[in-house]
């Protein structure tokens, strides 16, 4: 059985942290050109913070998660602190108290984030949002587990699902928030929320397939 350790929290959130931190700069160009661009700084702090209030060992993976959604939740701005706040509490919910991650635990991690970020914001798939992201990558994982996949594949199915989703906001209009406001205008841009939740999914997936115990 594939599963990842618990304890291997330190390593995923570091990933997180420096994935969100290397970004920086270019979620908030993404922002700027329909949003507030202020993006990438607002998630660069606080993701730091959370890295400085836990530092490099000693903990386990709900406790970085659940610390990195409390942190979120109070030192962001708007509506992205609440809504990624949301997301890692829920997931830090699932699997607390565990030593182990296996597949379908980490499906309900996802699905857990899915459903937190929904009952939260009024945004759907085709809004241009990071549900855009989040809801094709989760139902991926999903459907891969169902179909016999193995927790590698299924990550492997959920990096790409949510690359597509991130994508395809290109295309969209904006439907929610600020750049709702340009209409027509805000096509043809990358939402940033769907490009960090993209980012996050990804290093989120690459640094549990390291890690991975076959």
């Amino acid at each position: 059985m594939q599963y990842l350790r618990t304890s291997d929290g330190p390593r995923i959130l570091k990933a997180l942290i420096e994935t969100i931190q290397d970004n920086r700069a270019y979620l908030s160009e993404l922002d700027g050109a329909i949003g507030d661009g202020d993006h990438g700084i607002n998630m660069s702090k606080g993701f730091g913070l959370a890295g400085e209030q836990l530092g490099d060992a000693g903990y386990d993976l709900s406790t970085a998660l659940d610390t990195l959604g409390t942190t979120l939740m109070m030192e962001i701005g708007g509506a992205m602190g609440p809504l990624y706040g949301s997301l890692f509490m829920a997931m830090a919910a699932e699997c607390q108290g565990r030593e182990q991650v296996d597949a379908a635990l980490f499906g309900s991690m996802l699905e857990a984030a899915r459903r937190a970020v929904s009952d939260l914001a009024s945004a759907r798939v085709g809004d241009k949002t990071l549900m855009d992201t989040l809801v094709p990558a989760a139902e991926a994982y999903a459907a891969e587990l169902a179909a016999g996949g193995t927790f590698r594949s299924a990550l492997v199915q959920m990096e790409r699902a949510a690359e597509a989703g991130k994508e395809s906001t290109r295309d969209l209009v904006a439907r929610i928030g600020r750049a709702s406001r340009l209409g027509e205008r805000s096509r043809g841009h990358l939402d940033a929320g769907a490009t960090s939740c993209w980012l996050i999914l990804s290093a989120l997936g690459q640094e549990i397939l390291r890690v991975l115990v076959e």
